[in-house]
C-alpha cells in the first residue's frame, strides 16, 4: 500500500488511536507498525480476532492484561549471562503473573461460546508459578531485597542492625558525657562515607583521638570517626560487603531460574504483547461502535450508514455507499462544504481499516473489498517551492496514479480536472474516468462540472451521486443521494440571500434552454429520489418491524421448545430414576422373600426338632409306671402319680380299663392305675403347711411368660413388678418377658427395673427361638 495514500486519508491518525488503546510498549509497537494486507484470508482471521475480543469484553468485562512488561532487553541480558536487576526481574514476574491470570480468566466460566483464535493463543502461554512466586518473595521493589531471600542475607542483616546499634550506643554515651561535650560543636552523630563521625570544634582536635573524615565549609568543624568505634565501623563495612556479595549471589540465582524457563518466558512476552494489540482493536471498535465488515476479492463496496472515525460521532451524517456491481465509477457533485471530500476519504479509510483487520463505523452487514492498492488524490497540494500550480500538483499525482494503478486498485479523485479551463478540465476528467471504467477499476470522484454529470448519464457503469443541499436552510445535509447528479442552486441561493430579482432573470438568459432543462430534470430527479427514498425507508421499518415481530417469535418457539426438551428430558430423567428405584426396591423384596424363606425354614425346622423333642419327653415320662397296680383303691386315697411326681386323691374309681380320675391340687387329672403309686405319710410341718399350699396354687397359676406389648412403660413396670413377685411365690425358676422391638423404650425401662428387683437372679435378652431382642428371659432366685 503506497505511503502517499495512507497519508492522505489520515491512516496515521487512526492508527495513533489504536495505540492508546494498549497497554503495553510491546502491543503498542505492534499497533504502530500495523499496515492493510491484501491477503482475503488473513484479512478476515484479522476481523475474527478482533470479533473475539469484543465479545469476550462483552461477556467478561475487562481483561486482566494490564501487567505486560517489555522485558526484551532482559531476556537478551541473560542469554549474555548476565545477572538481572532487581526491577528486570519485578518485570519478569509481572509478565508471569499476567500470563497466569488471563490463563485463570479464560478457563473460568467458559461458557457455550467459543473463541477460537484468542483461545489458540491463550493454551500457548505457560505458567510459571514457582519462578514468579520466588522473585517475587526475595524482591521488595527494584532498589530492595527482602531479608528472607536468604537465610545467609537475613543474618547478615541481623548482625548489621545489631553492630550499628552497639556503635550508636556508644557513640550516644560520649555525645551525652559531660567530659566530651565541650569538645563537640553539636552533640548528634552524622555520616561520611558510610562512617559514623561526631562533629568536633577544631581547637580540641587533639582532645578527641580519631579518624577525621571531613570538615565544614568554614573549617571550625572536623568530623571525626573516634579510635573507640573505628574496629566497629571496619566490622559493619566488611558485613555490608558480605551483604552485597549475598544480594548479587540471589540475583544471579533468580537470573537462573529465569533462564532455565527462557524459551516459555519469551514465548508468554510474544504471545502477551499479541493479545494486547488484539484487546486494544476490540476497545477501538467499542469506543467508536464499529461493527465486523464482511470483505471480498469482488470489489463490491456496500456500506450502511458509514460515519468517518475522524469526526465526532454526535454531529456526523451516517452514509450509504455503494459501488462495484452495477457500476464501476462513481462520479459526486455538490455544492462546496457539503461532504464530497468527507465522503471520498470516508471510502478510503474505512477500506484501509478493515483490510488492516479493523472493525468500521458502520452498519451491521456491510460490505468492503479488498484491493492491491488504494490512490488518492485529495486537497490542494500547490508547492511554491516545486513552482506547481493546484492543477500541475494535481496531475502530478494523477500520471503516478495512472502509471501504477493495477485492476485490483480503488482510486479516488477530488475536483478531478479543477485548476484550469473549465472546458478543458472537464474534457480531460471525462477522458480520465473512461480509461479507468474500460479497465473496470473502482474510481470514485468529486466534480462541479456538468459535463462529467452527462458523461455519467450517458455512460453505462458510471453513476451520478450528489451531497444534498437544503435550499430552505442554505445549509447541506450532508446526505449521499446515489443516482442522482447534484443541482448547482446557485439562483435558489442568490435568491435567498437577497440578489435582486432581475439580476437573476437576466443571468438565466444567459444560459442555455439545454441546460436549464438538464437543472430542471435533476430537481425532478431529486424530488423523484426523495419521494422513492421515503418510500423505501418506510418499507424498511415495516420490514424491520416484521423481521423483528418474526425473530421475536423465532425466539419464543425456541424457548418453547427449549422447554418441552428440558421436561421431555427431566420427564424421561425421572421415569429412568422410578425404573432404577422399582428394580433396587424389588431386588431388595427378592433378597427379603429369600430370608423370609430361609428363616420360615429353619422356623419349621426348630418346630419338628421340638416336636420331636416332646413327644420322646412324653413318652420318657409316660413310660415311668409304679411297678405293679395299685389295690383296694377307693375315693379319697391318698396317691402319687408317678410320671408328675405329683401328689393327689382319687376321684373316681378305676374303669375297666383302668383309667380314673384324680385330684391334684386345683386340677383333676385323668390317669391309669399303672401311673398310681401309694402316697408316703408326711410329718405334720405346720410352719410350711400355710406357705406350701399358697406356693402350690400359684405354681399352677403363674404362666411362665408375660406380653407387654400395647402397653405404656408405666403400665409395663407395674405389671412386670406383680408378675415377678408372682412368679417367685410360684416357685418358678425362669420367666419370659415380651415386651417387642418397637423404639427400644418399653425394653428399655424394663432393663432398669430388672436391675434392682430382688427376686431376679439374672437376665439376658432372648436367643433364637425366644423372642429375639423383643424379649428378655429372667431367670429368678
Amino acid at each position: 500500500m503506497n505511503e502517499k495514500a495512507l497519508k492522505t486519508l489520515e491512516y496515521d491518525k487512526i492508527i495513533d488511536m489504536l495505540c492508546e488503546s494498549t497497554v503495553s510498549v510491546m502491543g503498542r509497537d505492534i499497533a504502530a507498525d500495523l499496515k492493510p494486507s491484501g491477503d482475503l484470508n488473513e484479512i478476515k482471521e484479522l476481523l475474527q480476532e478482533t470479533t473475539e475480543a469484543v465479545n469476550l469484553i462483552l461477556k467478561k468485562g475487562n481483561i486482566p492484561i494490564g501487567g505486560v512488561q517489555d522485558i526484551r532487553i532482559a531476556l537478551k541480558k541473560v542469554k549474555m549471562g548476565s545477572a538481572l536487576e532487581p526491577g528486570e526481574l519485578l518485570k519478569v514476574a509481572d509478565t508471569l503473573r499476567t500470563a497466569r491470570r488471563l490463563k485463570a480468566f479464560m478457563n473460568d466460566d467458559r461458557g457455550e461460546e467459543s473463541f477460537p483464535i484468542i483461545e489458540y493463543y491463550i493454551e500457548t502461554l505457560s505458567v510459571c508459578k514457582s519462578v514468579e512466586e520466588r522473585i517475587n518473595s526475595a524482591i521488595v521493589s527494584e532498589e530492595e531485597i527482602a531479608d528472607n531471600a536468604s537465610p545467609q542475607l537475613n543474618s547478615i542483616r541481623r548482625k548489621i542492625k545489631e553492630k550499628t546499634a552497639s556503635m550508636r550506643e556508644k557513640l550516644n554515651h560520649m555525645i551525652s558525657s559531660s567530659a566530651y561535650q565541650k569538645y563537640l560543636q553539636e552533640p548528634i552523630i552524622t555520616v561520611r562515607g558510610d562512617r559514623h563521625v561526631i562533629p568536633v570544634k577544631q581547637e580540641f582536635r587533639a582532645n578527641i583521638p580519631g579518624i577525621v573524615h571531613d570538615q565544614s565549609a568554614s573549617g571550625a568543624t572536623l568530623f571525626i570517626e573516634p579510635m573507640a568505634i573505628v574496629e566497629m565501623n571496619n566490622d559493619i563495612k566488611k558485613l555490608k560487603l558480605d551483604e552485597e556479595n549475598e544480594i548479587e549471589r540471589i540475583l544471579r540465582e533468580l537470573t537462573a531460574l529465569v533462564d532455565e524457563k527462557y524459551d516459555s518466558i519469551k514465548i508468554n512476552m510474544e504471545v502477551l504483547a499479541t493479545l494486547d494489540f488484539i484487546f486494544a482493536k476490540a476497545k477501538f471498535s467499542l469506543e467508536l461502535r464499529c461493527t465486523e465488515p464482511r470483505v471480498n476479492n469482488k470489489g463490491i463496496i456496500s456500506i450502511k450508514k458509514a460515519r468517518h472515525p475522524l469526526l465526532k460521532a454526535e454531529t456526523v451524517v451516517p452514509i450509504d455507499i455503494y459501488m462495484g456491481e452495477t457500476f464501476n465509477t462513481l462520479v459526486i457533485t455538490g455544492p462546496n462544504t457539503g461532504g464530497k471530500t468527507v465522503t471520498l476519504k470516508t471510502i478510503g479509510l474505512l477500506t484501509l481499516m478493515a483490510q488492516s483487520g479493523l472493525h468500521i463505523p458502520a452498519n451491521d452487514y456491510s460490505e468492503v473489498a479488498v484491493f492491491d492498492e488504494v490512490f488518492a488524490d485529495i486537497g490542494d497540494e500547490q508547492s511554491i517551492e516545486q513552482s506547481l500550480s493546484t492543477f500541475s500538483s494535481h496531475m502530478t499525482n494523477i500520471v503516478f496514479i495512472m502509471e501504477h494503478v493495477t485492476p485490483n486498485s480503488l482510486v479516488l479523485f477530488d475536483e478531478l480536472g479543477a485548476g484550469t479551463d473549465p472546458t478543458e478540465g472537464a474534457a480531460l476528467a471525462m477522458s480520465i474516468l473512461e480509461l479507468l471504467h474500460k479497465k473496470n477499476i473502482r474510481t470514485a470522484a468529486t466534480t462541479h462540472y456538468s459535463e462529467l454529470k452527462i458523461f455519467a448519464l450517458s455512460t453505462e457503469g458510471i453513476c451520478n451521486a450528489s451531497v444534498e443541499f437544503d435550499v430552505a436552510t442554505l445549509m447541506p445535509t450532508y446526505r449521499l443521494l446515489i443516482g442522482i447528479p447534484g443541482k448547482s442552486n446557485a439562483f435558489e441561493i442568490s435568491r435567498k440571500l437577497g440578489l435582486p430579482e432581475e439580476i437573476i432573470k437576466r443571468a438565466k438568459e444567459f444560459i442555455s434552454q439545454d441546460d436549464i432543462k438538464f437543472e430542471d430534470l435533476i430537481k425532478s430527479l431529486e424530488d423523484e429520489k426523495r419521494k422513492a427514498e421515503e418510500e423505501r425507508n418506510a418499507a424498511a421499518r415495516l420490514r424491520f418491524e416484521l423481521e423483528k415481530e418474526k425473530s421475536e417469535m423465532d425466539r419464543r418457539l425456541e424457548k418453547l421448545e427449549a422447554q418441552r426438551d428440558r421436561i421431555i428430558r427431566e420427564a424421561r430423567n425421572e421415569a429412568l430414576e422410578i425404573v432404577r428405584r422399582s428394580k433396587e426396591e424389588a431386588e431388595e423384596l427378592i433378597r427379603e422373600i429369600r430370608d423370609a424363606r430361609e428363616i420360615e425354614k429353619s422356623r419349621m425346622k426348630f418346630k419338628q426338632r421340638e416336636n420331636e423333642l416332646e413327644d420322646k419327653i412324653g413318652e420318657s415320662l409316660f413310660k415311668k409306671t409304679a411297678g405293679a397296680p395299685l389295690k383296694d383303691i377307693r375315693i379319697g386315697m391318698a396317691v402319687k402319680i408317678v410320671n408328675l411326681n405329683q401328689k393327689g386323691s382319687v376321684l373316681t374309681l378305676p374303669d375297666e380299663d383302668g383309667n380314673l380320675t384324680v385330684q391334684a391340687g386345683i386340677m383333676k387329672i385323668n390317669v391309669n392305675i399303672k401311673n398310681l403309686a401309694a402316697a408316703e405319710e408326711e410329718k405334720e410341718k405346720p410352719k410350711r403347711g400355710g406357705s406350701f399350699k399358697i406356693s402350690s396354687a400359684k405354681t399352677m397359676a403363674v404362666a411362665p411368660q408375660i406380653d407387654l406389648r400395647g402397653q405404656t412403660l408405666d403400665e409395663a413396670l407395674m405389671n412386670v413388678d406383680k408378675y415377678l413377685d408372682d412368679a417367685y411365690l410360684g416357685n418358678l425358676p425362669q420367666v419370659t418377658i415380651i415386651h417387642g422391638k418397637g423404639t427400644g423404650v418399653l425394653r428399655a425401662g424394663i432393663m432398669q427395673l430388672l436391675k434392682s428387683h430382688s427376686h431376679v437372679k439374672s437376665y439376658r435378652s432372648g436367643g433364637f427361638g425366644e423372642g429375639g431382642i423383643g424379649a428378655t428371659i429372667v431367670e429368678i432366685k
